[in-house]
């Protein structure tokens, strides 16, 4: 289980590697991804609190990326955090999130990506339900649910 210490070391350190890695052009990016997932997950970009299709969803599944389908999330981690946006406790695998300090609009957050290809999340903070602590705040934009039948 990944901590808050965990995400810094990898933050300050470096990542862990992907099982694969996945890159397209602007371009092709696209060409492949809507307006709204183009500007969250290429240009780092959010959606309004409470706007996005995934934040009362609740069925069984996985939450993949929409950019390279990489599973990132499980529905049975997720949780209602009163944010504004799906809340997970950690990623599907260690090395699914990649992790880098974001120093934008005077703060200091950790941000969260897609480690196969780069996708922006969201962020990950430290307020999060025990036993990890962690809130990794996501944009429903950034995520496909997969849902189990």
């Amino acid at each position: 289980m990944l901590t808050w210490k965990d995400v810094i070391n990898f933050a300050v350190n470096g990542n862990p590697s992907p099982d694969k890695r996945m890159e397209k052009t602007n371009e092709e990016w696209r060409a492949i991804l809507t307006e709204d997932q183009y500007r969250i997950t290429r240009k780092k970009g959010t959606e309004a609190p409470g706007t996005g299709a995934l934040c009362s969803a609740h069925d069984p599944g996985k939450y993949n990326c929409v950019c390279c389908d990489t599973p990132l999330f499980d529905s049975t981690i997720k949780f209602e955090s009163g944010t504004g946006w799906p809340s997970f406790t950690q990623p599907i695998k260690e090395n699914a999130i990649k992790y880098e300090k974001d120093s934008s609009f005077g703060m200091v957050r950790v941000e969260v990506m897609c480690n196969t290809c780069d996708a922006h999340l969201g962020h990950v903070f430290p307020d999060g339900p025990e036993p990890s602590g962690l809130r990794y705040c996501i944009n429903s934009e950034s995520l496909k649910l997969v849902k189990e039948l």
